[in-house]
């Protein structure tokens, strides 16, 4: 599960308001919810795009702290896709990309450079020198 922090002086909430109905906008019928870190997440266990095999999606709430955006995207294996399911990859990216974008507020770079700086601030990451 991989958690998005929105940008400064944003709030998930005011970005989305209706998760439920957005998440089923960008992939399809929720089917169940899953606990996650205290909060139930959003299950879509046939999403519409069929380059996806399961999407777990929602608020991650936090006490005393902004609530963070979680994400769970399981895709089938390439290799394993036809000829129109590959054509449906570059949909699946972008609806991700989309998504991710309404909630958070900020692009893929934009993302990989916050992630990147997470991992760098945590002091329980080990980095060989």
């Amino acid at each position: 599960m991989k958690e998005y922090k929105m940008r400064r002086g944003e709030y998930l909430e005011e970005r989305i308001p209706d998760m439920e109905a957005t998440v089923e906008e960008y992939f399809g019928s929720i089917t169940a919810t899953q606990e996650f870190k205290g909060s139930d997440l959003f299950v879509i266990e046939e999403p519409d795009n069929p380059v996806f095999e399961k999407i777990v999606a929602g608020t991650v709430e936090y006490s005393g702290k902004k609530d963070k955006l979680g994400v769970e995207f399981h895709e089938r294996d390439p290799t394993e896709l036809g000829p129109d399911e590959l054509e449906a990859a570059g949909e699946a990216v972008d609806a991700k990309n989309d998504f991710l974008l309404e909630a958070t507020g900020r692009d893929a770079k934009a993302r990989r450079d916050s992630m990147k700086r997470s991992v760098e601030d945590d002091p329980d990451h080990d980095v060989d020198a």
